[in-house]
Order: C-alpha cells, then structure tokens, then sequence
C-alpha cells in the first residue's frame, strides 16, 4: 500500500482538517505528521494561540479521523531553519519515506514558511512522491480555520463552533477546590483547573455535560467571576451535574463539554433572586440536553 503523508498543524482536528485526512486516506495508509508546540510559539511567543485540544486528544481524533499513525514533531528553533529542500529529504523522503503527501492549500513549510504548496508540488516528482493540495473548506463564506473556531468559542458562539469542529467543544482538567459556594445553596459544582493556554469560552450560563472517568451527566455550565457574591475572584470554569446528590470528585479529571449558551453573566441583587434564575438555568439545560 501507498505510503501517504498528510502535514499539517491539525491543532483543531476540525472539518477542515478531517477533509485533508480523508482526502489521504484515498491515497493510501496515512501517517498524519503535526507539530508540537505551535510553530507560533517559537517564531513570535506573545501571539501563541490558545489550545483548542490537548496535545494526546489532537492524536486521538485525527487516528478517528482516519490516520494509521500520528507522527509529532518537536517545533523548535532549530527545526524551523530547515530550508524546504531539508524538509523535503530529511522529514518526507528520509524519515518517512513517502510516496504521496497531502496538505492544505495554506500550508507552508520550511525557514520562514518558504516552501508553498506550489513548490511541493513542482518537485515533488523529483523525490519521487505525488502531491495532492486540498482547497480550503468553507462554511457560510468564510474557510473554516482553527483560528475562526477559536474567536467563535471565546464570543461565546458555541453552537457555531461546534458545527465546525463537528463534536463538542470541550475542557478538561482536574477538579479543584473553589469556595464551596455552590454546595452551601445547593448546587454543588466542579469547579475545573485549567491549562495556561486554554480557550475558555466568554462568561455566562451553558448547557452540556461533565464526565469523570466512566460517568457523565448534563450540566449547567457557569463561566465568570461570580460577581453577585462580595470579593474579588479570577474567572471561573464549573459545571453543576444536574440531579446529581452527593457526587465527590475532587482531584479527579473532569470534563466539561459545551453544547449552548443560555445567557450572560448576570449580577443579581439576592441570594433569591439567583436561586430562581439558576433553578430556570437547569430546567431549561436538563430539557437541551435530553436530545
């Protein structure tokens, strides 16, 4: 069988980058190359975007997508001065040997990104592989991009972003100590601590689900700073499993999968008057995430 390489960052896993992966898959086994950290980091730190998938999940969804084998290559400074030639005979042809390799139309590759899809093309036949350059998907006029997901998810647009990811956006990590306010008026959350670069949605009330090991629940999902209680706190991810007493998670890994938003961030002038707005909150995330 053809041996088929597909490059790419694929930090999203979206349709976009499913479409290269399947487009691939025509060709022959597919070994998926990505690269870890974001080349961002390396050539322009203070514009490093934020994770839309850990790193284990981004190899899991693109071996789902339809990958044999994910192959991760450290970005470092010293790779990025590859010239295109370089990365051509010592990645493609010298490591892995390829026979057919397969990128977006807006990949480039090599010292300061001088190898375009047009090139890999044009010399592709001369190290003996073919090329094949997949167009951009596009979603009501606009190519769907992992940075367009990203700005979707922190606007709050989540049903968007879920569309183009085509699952549920997600964060995960573990469950920490918060201040317990939940459980003192009767809505014990898990409150989930966070990677320095995750996407975190923008405040407000969600639908979704939390999961810790085998059991998930739909959730009422709060982002925010709490601002109707005294103090001053940082934002806050945590998920209420709705009709669930008694549940102990602290430590454990959590995950919080967002499917709508149901309003703002509001500050509210009672405990009462929050109560009823919370009660409506779960009634309304329990009936979206029944279907």
């Amino acid at each position: 069988m053809k041996k088929v390489v597909a490059i790419g960052i694929f930090d999203g896993v979206h349709a976009g980058h499913q479409q290269i992966i399947s487009t691939a898959k025509h060709q022959g086994e597919v070994t998926v190359i990505t690269f870890d950290p974001h080349p961002t980091s390396v050539f322009a730190p203070e514009r490093t975007p934020t994770q839309l998938l850990p790193l284990a999940d981004r190899i899991k969804f693109l071996k789902q997508a339809g990958a044999k084998n994910v192959e991760v290559i450290s970005f470092t400074k010293e790779f990025s001065q590859l010239t295109p030639d370089q990365f051509i005979e010592d990645i493609l042809v010298g490591r892995f040997a390829a026979e057919h390799v397969v990128i977006g139309e807006n990949f480039n590759f090599g010292y300061k990104g001088e190898g375009t899809p047009k090139y890999l093309s044009e010399v592709g036949p001369k190290y003996g592989f073919g090329v094949s350059i997949v167009k951009l998907q596009e979603d009501r006029g606009s190519s769907i991009s992992s940075s367009r997901i990203r700005n979707l998810v922190i606007d709050g647009e989540i049903e968007r972003a879920n569309e183009l990811l085509t699952r549920s956006f997600y964060l995960v990590g573990p469950v920490i100590h918060g201040e317990k306010r939940g459980r003192e008026i009767g809505y014990p959350t898990a409150n989930i601590g966070l990677a320095p670069l995750a996407t975190i949605p923008a405040d407000g009330v969600y639908a979704g689900w939390l999961s810790v090991g085998d059991s998930k629940w739909p959730a009422a999902i709060s982002i925010g700073t709490n601002p109707t209680f005294p103090g001053v706190r940082g934002r806050q991810v945590e998920a209420y499993a709705i009709d669930q007493v008694g549940l102990e998670l602290y430590d454990q890994v959590g995950m919080i999968e967002f499917g709508y938003r149901l309003r703002d961030t509001l500050k509210f002038d009672d405990l009462a008057s929050l109560l009823a707005q919370m009660k409506k909150d779960c009634d309304q995330a329990r009936e979206l995430t029944r279907k």
